[in-house]
């Protein structure tokens, strides 16, 4: 049995199985080993993973983890964990971006794109990440991400950059007042989940001049602060995992072509691509003597 894992800071989507035919998915809290205790990662497997296992888990015998915090420093410690749970099985972990790699270019080179709440991306070589651009978070950098769009369409509304009746709109839609959006940018924790909430709204208004520009925009900065760095940006496909990417696909098809881009696939989740990259399509058939 093989159990394949994506992870972001809300939510761990499990797939286990033998074949690409019998697999099945299941959904935990997220492991971020950045942000979690060791006795917190612990309880998450115990009480959440394993009583959604139909097996025992003496049965998984390769566990490939991909995930958002787990960076060299702590990748051993989370495979530690994982080993006390499976017991039987070999352990790879690695970052999320190498997964979103693995599902987006498979065996092939490609330049990986994550446009979620936040961004990332990689040159790849078709086994290995060869170049990455720091994404610097939503203050200093990630561009295209919903943080970002969030940022920029608030202050672009106060600032009357786009037309009245968008900035009356949004505080209406999420009751809200601007000394309040303040508030939750400068002074609550995680404002950038607070900014990247926003894009719904951005995506309901998306056909709206004024705002299809603003995308346009957006998405070139991504393009020019990410992408062009990497050498032969314009001879192989750039694809992309992520809510925003998954929604915002026409908008960011526009843009790549201004750039003379090639834009190869796009997926919102990495799970279902990480199956057919780590498990075979039917069980290998061996044969004995008698």
């Amino acid at each position: 049995m093989i159990l394949i894992a994506d992870s972001g800071a809300t939510k761990t989507d499990w797939c286990f199985g033998n074949t690409l035919h019998d697999c099945q998915v299941v959904h935990t809290e997220g492991i971020n080993p950045f942000h979690l205790t060791e006795e917190k990662i612990k309880q998450l497997l115990q009480e959440s993973l394993l009583a959604q296992l139909p097996f025992p888990q003496e049965e998984v015998k390769a566990i490939f983890f991909y995930g958002a915090g787990c960076t060299p420093e702590k990748a051993g410690n989370l495979s530690g964990l994982l080993a006390e749970a499976f017991p039987h099985a070999t352990i790879q972990v690695e970052g999320d971006l190498l997964g979103a790699a693995r599902a987006l270019c498979k065996h092939q080179p490609g330049i990986a794109c994550i446009l979620g709440t936040g961004a990332n991306s990689c040159l790849y070589d078709g086994q290995r990440i060869t170049h990455n651009t720091p994404p610097l978070g939503y203050i200093l950098g990630d561009e295209g991400s919903g943080a970002y769009l969030g940022k920029r369409f608030v202050g672009d509304c106060i600032k009357q950059q786009l037309p009245s009746n968008l900035l009356e709109g949004l505080l209406k839609e999420y009751n809200l007042t601007v000394a309040e959006i303040l508030d939750k940018v400068y002074r609550q924790p995680q404002g950038n989940r607070f900014l990247a909430s926003l894009t719904p709204y951005i995506y309901k208004h998306k056909h709206q001049p004024e705002v299809r520009e603003f995308l346009i925009e957006c998405f070139g900065e991504f393009f020019r602060r990410n992408i062009l760095s990497y050498p032969e940006h314009n001879r192989i496909p750039v694809s992309f995992v992520g809510s925003i990417a998954w929604f915002f696909q026409d908008e960011l098809k526009e843009t790549a072509r201004k750039f003379n881009l090639h834009t190869g696939i796009f997926i919102q989740s990495p799970i279902q691509e990480l199956k057919g990259f780590h498990l075979p399509e039917k069980r290998k058939c061996v044969f004995t003597r008698t």
